[in-house]
């Protein structure tokens, strides 16, 4: 099966050009079936390929995913290895099918604490997709404290050596220091799981984001769910601040 196919959209709304998902659920949805917590990871990265096959179908430029967190380290050996061998099973797949789907591979995140193999994977596939439009970001080992961090010594480093001055600084002028460099901010954030918080995802880019929570394990998103979140993104009042 193709990693992005092309196939007709059952909704006529048009979609925001930039939607993030936190892919959140995955543990409590193989819990829920006495199956170990990598039974979870797998089933939700089939879960990614419906609906990045969606995202394109619909016309979405950007789909930002939060595939694994500063934070998720913390986690058993087993279950951090077991997202790995996913993650690498699936960039090979892609790399093999790249010509194919025409999908830009983007990183979000410090790639250095990932296997030289994964990290050379990476590289290979932001390589080869570089000059394809849609483009699919993915936030690896990624926090937005620690990008924000990251971003504010690049400009302290290049301040102290003389490139610049503190008075330069400008949110424009940061935002080139994030790993999103380039991209459009996301207009919509998408949270399944029935969780209610951020967990450290975008914290800079998503500041005038339409936020959507949903009550459904990510093994159990559907693109329906998409529609219903694309749905009621156009139900808000998009004012910016203004009136």
């Amino acid at each position: 099966m193709a990693l992005f196919e092309k196939k007709k959209s059952e909704t006529q709304l048009a979609p925001p050009r930039h939607i993030a998902i936190i892919m959140d659920g995955n543990g409590r949805w193989a819990k829920n079936r006495g199956l170990p917590r990598t039974a979870g990871h797998a089933a939700g990265a089939e879960t990614f390929r419906r609906i990045a096959n969606h995202c394109r179908a619909l016309g979405v430029k950007y789909l930002t995913v939060y595939a694994f967190s500063t934070e998720n380290w913390k986690r058993s050996e087993e279950e951090v290895g077991g997202i790995m061998k996913l993650l690498k099973n699936y960039l090979l797949e892609a790399m093999r099918d790249m010509e194919k789907n025409r999908v830009r591979f983007c990183f979000f995140g410090d790639l250095t604490r990932l296997s030289p193999e994964l990290q050379e994977l990476c590289a290979q596939a932001s390589s080869a997709s570089a000059e394809y439009d849609v483009q699919v970001n993915f936030c690896l080992n990624y926090g937005g404290r620690d990008e924000i961090v990251r971003a504010a010594k690049a400009f302290a480093e290049k301040a102290a050596a003389g490139e610049c001055s503190p008075e330069d600084l400008t949110e424009e002028r940061f935002s080139e220091y994030m790993y999103s460099a380039g991209v459009p901010d996301p207009e919509l954030v998408i949270r399944p799981s029935g969780e209610l918080r951020l967990s450290n995802f975008l914290l800079w880019q998503s500041a005038y984001s339409e936020y959507v929570f949903m009550d459904v394990l990510w093994p159990d998103f559907s693109p329906a769910d998409l529609d219903k979140a694309i749905l009621e993104y156009h139900r808000r009042n998009r004012r910016f601040g203004g009136v």
